[in-house]
């Protein structure tokens, strides 16, 4: 799908904005209501807008521990990696999870209430499973950068 400026002006706003109505993406693009509705709408049937979410803040809701955790496996293959998803799907502490190139076959992102958490969840849970060979975790102690728009246009 060909975006013009106008479209890509309309993905930058509601990267920023989720909520913004079509009222105020019009008058943020110098487009009507309905045309800028109708972008939207073009935009989320082509699949280039997938969802809308509200952003947390973690600590207001106990989470004060951030880490990065690289997995490497033991074994590799489709069964082992269907595996290690279920694995994942199983616990909500990994918000996020990348298979990667080099020594760690994946990256997750994980938020825990504190370290003891953090702990129990790379002993008990990861190094526990017979798929998992090796853990290293890193913990963020801060985030000078948060998550930012995709670099459209």
């Amino acid at each position: 799908m060909d975006l013009d400026s106008v479209d890509i002006a309309l993905l930058d706003a509601l990267q920023r904005d989720g909520q913004a109505t079509a009222q105020d993406l019009g008058a943020r693009l110098n487009l009507s209501p309905s045309q800028a509705g109708r972008r939207r709408q073009r935009l989320e049937a082509a699949g280039i807008i997938e969802g809308y979410r509200a952003r947390l803040a973690p600590d207001r809701l106990g989470l004060a521990v951030q880490a990065f955790v690289q997995v490497q496996l033991s074994r590799h293959g489709a069964e082992q990696a269907r595996d290690f998803a279920r694995l994942l799907d199983r616990r909500p502490e990994i918000t996020s999870a990348w298979t990667m190139t080099g020594d760690a076959d994946y990256l997750l992102r994980v938020w825990c209430r504190d370290l003891q958490a953090l702990n129990r969840l790379i002993h008990e849970d990861l190094l526990a499973n017979p798929l998992v060979a090796r853990v290293h975790s890193q913990i963020v102690m801060n985030q000078p950068k948060t998550d930012s728009p995709l670099p459209i246009g």
